[in-house]
């Protein structure tokens, strides 16, 4: 099986996947002027004003000068940092292409643990949240999300060496996954599902439980297909559980890889900042329609 096939999530499964999103809340507009430490591309710390300069006499919105993104980094390759401390990353440059090229802002990413990234937000410790977030029920009830920007899959990685061949072969295993995320949600139902026969160790970052799998200390990692993609690609001792599962029951042009959960990420507010959602929502449309939105993911996923 050729490994770049494990990377498959194609622009068409989005579109025929996408969510409503969620309810909109509180009467619109943003809460001005809260402040926000934020990573720059370097690694460095700076200091910014999230919502900018009021503008409009006529009761119109403000528009920010700069927006902090809250991102749990590293999470490649949707964002991580290079040996030199420069950010990139599928998130990155869809932010970039939408904030600062079709808003015309200059877009801050801010290092956020995922776990705590949703309260992070609430807070005002940034505008919005960038992070490969799925789209969900729970989620909704807490923050407003823009269209949906991406199809992502829960699969399961171990290591190549290793017996466990199907889904049923999970059974009495150890499972590494992220604090807080859809993979950890999936490795939830995956236990009861065997009836509580599953073990599951936490981790703050999805490289922890890499490492584990790597150490042996778990049997397995559930996680998103291309950040796992992204391990068994540069890694001789890892390789995906294969097997049908819920993007062949949904009908959609299924990977060659077990698929527990198919999924959709979008860019996360807070509940009274609908008016930037919408004027996201409608830069996201634009990078799409201009062809911008393909070769990014291009540059990332295709090959």
């Amino acid at each position: 099986m050729d490994r770049r096939s494990y990377l498959k999530s194609t622009s068409a499964a989005m579109a025929a996947l996408a969510l409503a999103g969620c309810t909109s809340g509180g009467d619109g507009g943003s809460d001005g002027g809260s402040e926000a430490t934020g990573t720059t591309e370097s690694g460095g710390e700076m200091t910014g004003t999230e919502t900018g300069t009021e503008t409009d006499g006529d009761g119109g919105s403000s528009m920010p000068d700069k927006v902090v993104i809250g991102s749990d980094i590293p999470y490649r390759p949707f964002e991580f940092e290079t040996a030199a401390g420069e950010l990139k990353g599928f998130d990155v440059e869809i932010a970039r292409a939408v904030f600062d090229e079709e808003l015309g802002i200059t877009s801050e990413f801010k290092k956020t643990s995922f776990d705590t990234i949703i309260p992070s937000l609430k807070q005002g410790n940034f505008r919005v949240i960038m992070s490969a977030m799925t789209i969900n029920e729970e989620r909704a009830k807490e923050v407003d999300f823009s269209e949906p920007y991406f199809t992502a899959y829960q699969t399961v990685i171990v290591r190549t060496d290793s017996d466990i061949q199907s889904k049923d072969a999970l059974k009495g295993a150890t499972v590494g996954v992220q604090k807080g995320t859809t993979g950890l949600a999936a490795a939830e139902g995956l236990k009861e599902e065997f009836g509580g026969d599953l073990e599951l160790k936490e981790y703050d970052q999805i490289t922890g439980a890499f490492d584990a799998l790597t150490n042996g200390q778990v049997d397995a990692v559930i996680n998103d297909n291309t950040v796992n993609a992204e391990f068994v690609n540069n890694q001789d001792g890892a390789r995906f559980l294969e097997g049908e599962g819920a993007a062949a029951e949904q009908g959609e042009d299924a990977p060659p890889y077990l698929t527990l959960t198919v999924e959709n990420y979008g860019i996360a507010f807070r509940q009274d900042d609908d008016e930037f959602r919408e004027q996201v929502n409608e830069a996201l449309a634009a990078i799409r329609e201009s062809g911008t939105y393909d070769d990014i993911y291009g540059n990332y996923f295709s090959g």
